[in-house]
């Protein structure tokens, strides 16, 4: 099987962190950069943790790290931190002081100029970075392999506001020059879909060990998630939404994927952020982008177990 060139973009997040445990351990991808954007935290500790997690998991081969800047509009105010004060339970990982940094979209750049048509880019945070790079270099979108999106929802039940997703409530502006882009493929998996893919408490009992490092870092940062989702949720199990996504952009049979035509509102008082398709029968818009609407919620379950029990053989000590 032929070695698939991936480019993470990451606000990590507990379940951007596992997304990058599956991606660096499996032997058919070649993780060629972690880009970190600001949304679960702020850029600054979004950049830290993507180093954190890096450093910790050791992987056979390390990634270009890309650095997050701020958004124009900063951050929206969150009533529940999910993932803890600094977006991996609390864990407060020591990181080195790296030299020679670049900016995301300069990284993102980079690296699809370096193989055209050849890197998948998967999104797993607000789009502030993919929007900056197409700005920086307009021809860039023609170059991209492919890009899958964690965002929006389907229905307009948003868990941001009644209408509006995180990441696309981030960073609107962003996600709307994203979709009209004239990237070869773009495909997005909303938060309706990711979360009908739950785990129970019986996943931590299918962790690795403590003898591997994926092991250890998943046994640091789960725990955690499990809690905030019982005491501030109410809910006995957790999603991991960027997981499902990545299982998306590798196992794209798992999804049933219809073409739409999407856009993201900007302006409205109570739907900001939200995510628009064209469903009229007679299509005023242009089909743009192509939409995860089903998934077999066993099997991309089994896949991500599968994964992170593949990643802890790899990264035994």
């Amino acid at each position: 099987m032929l070695t698939r060139k991936l480019l993470l973009d990451v606000d990590p997040g507990i379940d951007d962190a596992l997304a990058m445990c599956l991606a660096m351990f499996d032997p058919h991808v070649e993780v060629v950069a972690v880009t970190a954007v600001a949304g679960n935290v702020p850029a600054d500790q979004a950049t830290r943790n993507v180093q954190a997690i890096i450093e910790h998991l050791d992987p056979p081969r390390w990634p270009r790290i890309g650095v997050a800047t701020a958004p124009e509009c900063g951050l929206p105010e969150r009533d529940i931190r999910l993932h803890g004060p600094d977006g991996l339970g609390g864990a407060n990982f020591q990181v080195s002081e790296l030299q020679h940094r670049h900016p995301s979209e300069k990284v993102i750049c980079d690296e699809v100029r370096a193989a055209p048509g050849q890197v998948t880019i998967v999104a797993l945070g607000p789009l502030t970075n993919l929007a900056r790079a197409f700005a920086r270099d307009p021809s860039l979108g023609e170059m991209v392999g492919q890009i899958v999106m964690m965002g929006g929802t389907l229905t307009g039940a948003g868990n941001m506001t009644p209408a509006a997703e995180f990441n696309v409530y981030c960073d609107p502006e962003a996600a709307r020059a994203v979709f009209r882009s004239s990237a070869a493929t773009k495909t997005l998996v909303p938060i309706d879909v990711t979360s009908q893919v739950t785990f129970g408490y019986d996943l931590l009992d299918k962790l690795p060990d403590d003898d591997c490092r994926v092991g250890r870092f998943l046994r640091k940062v789960l725990p955690p998630l499990f809690r905030t989702y019982r005491q501030d949720l109410g809910y006995e199990s957790i999603c991991l939404n960027d997981a499902v996504a990545f299982v998306a952009a590798l196992n794209p049979e798992l999804f049933e994927v219809e073409l739409a035509a999407a856009d993201v509102e900007l302006s409205g008082e109570l739907t900001r952020g939200a995510t628009v398709f064209d469903r009229r029968r007679v299509r005023g818009w242009r089909t743009n982008i192509a939409v995860a609407m089903k998934v077999d919620a066993s099997a991309a379950q089994d896949c991500i177990l599968r994964g992170v029990a593949a990643a802890g053989a790899a990264s035994a000590n």
